[in-house]
């Protein structure tokens, strides 16, 4: 089956969401590469949306938006939900691991080697993840991400 034009230009962005997460962690990273930043650009809006709802729970009702909207809404096409799903999970990974170097690792070592390193690896692996997700998207394939598609089919069927 052929995947229309449109859907796949708009799935994609649906990956904005987790990469605007992921930008918490840049900082070393981008530190180090200043040429990097501008990779910050295309989640500029997001995270001004994010943080404009008061008590920071602009993230959470973007999230609950998403999933109630588009997820759980079976006029939508499958793609479309599907890559919505996925970027929905691959964020709650990330929401789950800024927690844990908040809460385990910033206490430990400040700002050390290990919270440096582990930090430019989520920005490069989230990095890869959207790239991989848009030329896949762009194709007209479903990302098949290791567990995270395999958690979304199970959601979606």
């Amino acid at each position: 089956m052929e995947i229309p034009t449109w859907q796949r230009l708009v799935a994609p962005l649906m990956y904005l969401l987790p990469w605007s997460d992921a930008i918490q962690f840049s900082g070393p990273l981008f530190q180090q590469y200043p040429w990097m930043a501008w990779l910050e650009l295309p989640a500029l809006p997001l995270v001004l949306l994010e943080s404009s709802v008061p008590f920071g729970f602009g993230g959470l009702l973007l999230f609950f938006v998403l999933f109630l909207a588009v997820v759980r809404n079976p006029s939508v096409p499958y793609f479309l939900r599907f890559n919505t799903l996925q970027a929905l999970l691959t964020d709650i990974i990330l929401v789950v691991l800024g927690f844990a170097f908040t809460i385990l690792l910033q206490p430990l070592g400040g700002s050390g080697l290990l919270i440096r390193t582990l930090s430019s690896t989520v920005v490069i692996a989230t990095l890869a993840i959207l790239v991989f997700a848009l030329v896949e998207c762009l194709q007209g394939h479903e990302p098949d991400l290791p567990g995270i598609s395999q958690a979304t089919r199970m959601q979606l069927y």
